[in-house]
């Protein structure tokens, strides 16, 4: 099992464990498990809906991509600990990581 930590917009902490192995992105864990991503693009690194930031584990996280970067780069309210979270696969470099859902910007 795969588990990380979840940190919703009203600070409540829940921890998420998936099976190894499993073909999915945080961002469909996150939306099937009712959190409120809108993943308006569904996925393709376009719109920055998915948006999460890695508040522990950040270093075990793979770099971001281009197409990833070049999204972060157009909006004016992230910092080094905003990722795409449909950019991430579930895999162990998430073991133990804490994600938390952003305030609506």
């Amino acid at each position: 099992m795969i588990t990380f930590i979840v940190e919703d917009r009203d600070g409540t902490q829940v921890p998420i464990e998936i099976p190894e192995g499993i073909n999915l992105n945080l961002m469909e864990v996150l939306k099937g498990s009712d959190y409120p991503i809108l993943a308006t693009c569904g996925g393709m690194a376009l719109c920055a809906t998915c948006r999460v930031q890695v508040i522990n584990g950040a270093e075990q996280l793979p770099p971001p991509g281009d197409a990833e970067l070049d999204i972060l780069d157009t909006l004016p309210f992230v910092d080094e600990s905003s990722r795409l979270s449909c950019q991430l696969r579930v895999n162990e470099s998430l073991e133990g990581c804490l994600f938390r859902i952003p305030q609506e910007d």
